[in-house]
């Protein structure tokens, strides 16, 4: 299968890539349900455009979280497509719910969550922060 052949070519650096990856699907099954809920949780952070900012953010976290685990291109590439439909999706299927609806700001910002990781998963330093990460808990 597509999900058991990525995580056999995950970072071979990454001594506990089961646990990443285990943190990085409850992260994508969080987002789903705080997406989907009839119940939104609503954080008021006082800054302006803030739902934006949070969609923007919570893109940026899965995106990097799995760019840190893959390095291998097409992977990358394959997770970056993903996170881009499951932003359009999640957010087109909010408009079923009659207590939700449907944003094409919040696509947008979902997208651009997406694309600001891997802008900043090009850099040598921000792409190994799991890999740095281990090294320095197992000394």
């Amino acid at each position: 299968g597509g999900v058991v052949h990525l995580m056999a070519e995950a970072n071979p650096d990454l001594r506990y890539r089961k646990l990443w990856l285990f943190i990085g699907y409850a992260l994508i099954a969080l987002v789903v349900y705080l997406s989907l809920t009839s119940r939104p949780v609503h954080i008021d952070t006082g800054l302006p455009y803030q739902d934006k900012l949070l969609h923007v953010l919570a893109y940026f976290a899965l995106t990097s979280w799995f760019l840190q685990i893959y390095h291998i291109r097409h992977h990358r590439f394959g997770w970056v497509i993903f996170f881009i439909g499951l932003g359009l999706l999640l957010e087109y299927l909010q408009g079923f719910d009659p207590k939700r609806y449907s944003e094409a700001g919040d696509m947008f910002a979902n997208a651009l969550g997406v694309v600001a990781a891997v802008v900043f998963s090009g850099t040598t330093w921000f792409r190994f922060i799991l890999v740095n990460f281990e090294r320095r808990v197992s000394r």
